[in-house]
């Protein structure tokens, strides 16, 4: 993508964001919630450190700056990286500063999720060394901690070790699991004693169940299910008709095309004959 394209997807989610009202937690700028630093691209080779934090302070305490310079002329490269205080100033600055113009140049803003700081230290001057090392924010009063405050930071409390929290845990799941199987020690309630009714046994059952089917007799499950059979042989003789008129008309059709063919080829050959003969009856002029 170019830059310029860049510029217009950054302001379009920004506009998306707006209209819908997606809070700060759903928002596309979370991903970038560990990084302080802020990328800003296409200003003009004129402006110096100076300028770029008058005009981005605006937003936040600006930490740090890294102006990209060309190593033989030393002459800005239009490109630099900014670290503010407070990473919420990041958020504010790509929403406002993208897409402006300074000096009639479109710059873009956008997150830097992993800075690098470069590693090039020997050919740098001791301003920008002394700004890379400890940046440009201003140094309040140093306080002197006095003993007791040391003392204080000196006391940590020791944390327990995880291994014991986990070894109390399984304590307890046993304990519980030891309760649960253990009897109670009151008394249980007799189960209660349900009387089921005999059914009265029918002399007549027993006659035909043991009576024995005639032969040639049919039940009425067998000739459902040979119904069920010749509906289906039908149908199916019925599908192989169908499949057989579908051949026979596709034959039929073949044929049809092959003869309009050979017609067609005939009525040709007779034109050119003709055409041959009338060329050869006709006069040489002149």
């Amino acid at each position: 993508f170019s830059p310029l394209t860049k510029v217009k997807l950054i302001n379009e989610l920004n506009e998306r964001e707006a209209d819908l009202g997606i809070s700060e937690t759903v928002s596309w700028h979370t991903e970038y919630r560990d990084s302080a630093w802020i990328f800003i691209g296409g200003f003009p080779f004129e402006l110096t450190e100076g300028d770029l934090i008058c005009v981005f302070s605006q937003y936040g305490e600006i930490v740090n700056i890294n102006l990209v310079r060309d190593k033989k002329t030393g002459k800005s490269k239009g490109f630099c990286f900014i670290c503010y205080e407070d990473q919420r100033s990041t958020i504010l600055a790509v929403d406002n500063f993208n897409g402006i113009k300074i000096k009639g140049r479109t710059i873009r803003v956008d997150h830097v999720k992993n800075y690098r700081p470069p590693k090039d230290n020997e050919d740098m001057d001791d301003v920008t060394k002394h700004l890379r090392e400890e940046g440009c924010a201003p140094k309040g009063p140093t306080v002197v901690p006095s003993s007791s405050e040391e003392e204080e930071q000196c006391v940590v409390p020791a944390k327990k070790p995880k291994k014991d929290k986990k070894e109390k845990k399984k304590k307890k799941k046993k304990e519980k699991r030891k309760k649960s199987r253990a009897p109670s020690s009151s008394p249980s309630p007799p189960p209660a004693v349900f009387r089921l009714k005999e059914e009265k046994q029918d002399a007549a059952y027993d006659k035909y169940n043991h009576k024995e089917v005639p032969a040639g007799q049919r039940t009425r499950d067998t000739e459902r299910g040979k119904g069920t059979d010749r509906n289906e042989d039908k149908w199916r003789n019925c599908e192989r008709e169908v499949d057989r008129d579908k051949d026979r008309r596709d034959d039929y059709r073949r044929q049809e095309m092959d003869r309009d063919k050979r017609r067609r080829e005939r009525e040709w050959d007779e034109d050119r004959r003709k055409d041959g003969d009338n060329r050869k009856r006709e006069p040489y002029r002149k």
